[in-house]
C-alpha cells in the first residue's frame, strides 16, 4: 500500500549559519521555532529528503550521490566554530537514482555529483527539523538558466516521490538582495514581493499558480527583491511537485528589515508518533527503478 502523500515545503532558510552564532540566533528565533515544528506537519517520518537548494546550480540538473555527504561551508566572515559544525546525515544513492530516472523520462540530461555536500541552505533547516541526523538527504541542483517553467516541470516529474515517503524541500529566500538587507527602504519591497508570491502559492488552480510564478519578474519589486533569482527558483520546483495541491503560507519572519516567508503545499496531517515508522532499510525496495 502506498505511503500517505507528503507535502512539499519552500523554506526561507535565513542568513549563513545563523543558529550557531550568538546574536543571529536570537534574530531568527521565530524561524527556529517554526522549523522545529515542521516534522509535526508530516504524515510520518520521511524515508528521505530531497532538497533543491538555492546554493547549488549547474549547467544541467545534477543529483548528489554521496553515501556520506561532506559539509559545504559556503559563507565567510563568521566565527571559526561555524566552520567545524557537522551534520552527519547520510546520503541515499538509491533516491538519487530514482530522481534521475524520473527526470530522464522526459529526455532530460541529468548528471551525478558524488562530491557535493550540505550547504547552509541544507544543513541549517534540516538540523533543526531532524536534529538526530537520521534521515537520508539527497540534493538536486538548479539549472543555471533559471527558467521558471522548466523548474516547475522538473517538480512535476518529481511528484511521485511524495507517495514514496520522500519529503521534497525547496530552500531559498523570498527576499535575497545582499545590498538591501538591514535597510528600511527594503521593507516595503520585500513585503510587496512576498504578497505576490503568497497570492501565487495560494492560487485556487495549479494553472494560475504556475502562470504567476513563471511571470514573477512582473511582480512588484521583483528585481529589487531578487537581483539574481537563485534563492527564488527552488520555489518553482516544489510548486511543480505540488500538482493540484493548493499552497499556504506557514509563517513570515521579519529579520534584517525584510520579510522571509515559508510555504507549504499539500497535507497538513499531524505525525502519528505511535505508528510504525518504516526504516531506511525499506527505501531500496520503494525506490527500486524498473528495468
Amino acid at each position: 500500500m502506498a505511503a500517505t502523500r507528503f507535502p512539499t515545503f519552500f523554506l526561507s532558510h535565513g542568513g549563513g549559519p545563523w543558529p550557531y552564532v550568538d546574536g543571529m540566533k536570537e534574530r531568527f528565533a521565530k524561524t527556529e521555532s517554526e522549523f522545529r515544528k515542521l516534522p509535526g506537519l508530516l504524515p510520518s517520518k520521511p524515508k528521505a529528503v530531497l532538497v533543491i537548494t538555492g546554493h547549488w546550480e549547474a549547467s544541467e540538473f545534477t543529483v548528489s550521490t554521496a553515501e556520506q555527504p561532506r559539509m559545504e561551508y559556503d559563507y565567510s566572515g563568521f566565527p571559526e566554530h561555524t566552520y567545524r559544525f557537522q551534520y552527519p546525515a547520510p546520503g541515499s544513492p538509491a533516491l538519487a537514482q530514482r530522481v534521475r530516472a524520473l527526470l530522464m523520462k522526459d529526455g532530460r540530461q541529468v548528471l551525478e555529483d558524488r562530491n557535493r555536500g550540505f550547504d547552509h541552505g541544507t544543513f541549517v533547516p534540516l538540523e533543526l527539523m531532524f536534529p538526530k541526523a537520521d534521515v537520508p538527504i539527497v540534493l538536486l541542483s538548479l539549472k543555471s538558466t533559471y527558467d521558471p517553467l522548466e523548474h516547475i516541470r522538473v517538480g512535476e516529474a518529481l511528484a511521485p516521490l511524495r507517495d514514496e515517503g520522500v519529503l521534497i524541500i525547496g530552500s531559498g529566500l523570498t527576499y535575497h538582495n545582499m545590498r538591501g538587507f538591514g535597510r528600511s527602504e527594503s521593507t516595503p519591497v520585500a513585503d510587496a514581493f512576498e504578497s505576490y508570491l503568497n497570492s501565487a502559492v495560494t492560487a485556487p488552480t495549479a494553472k494560475l499558480r504556475d502562470e504567476m510564478l513563471a511571470a514573477w519578474e512582473a511582480a512588484p519589486g521583483a528585481r529589487l527583491a531578487h537581483p539574481r533569482e537563485d534563492h527564488l527558483i527552488p520555489l518553482m520546483v516544489v510548486a511543480g511537485a505540488a500538482g493540484d495541491d493548493v499552497g499556504r503560507r506557514l509563517f513570515v519572519d521579519h529579520v534584517m528589515s525584510v520579510a522571509m516567508a515559508t510555504y507549504q503545499f499539500g497535507s497538513t496531517a499531524a505525525i502519528n508518533h505511535v505508528a510504525d515508522i518504516q526504516t531506511f532499510s525499506g527505501l531500496n525496495h520503494d525506490l527500486e527503478i524498473s528495468q
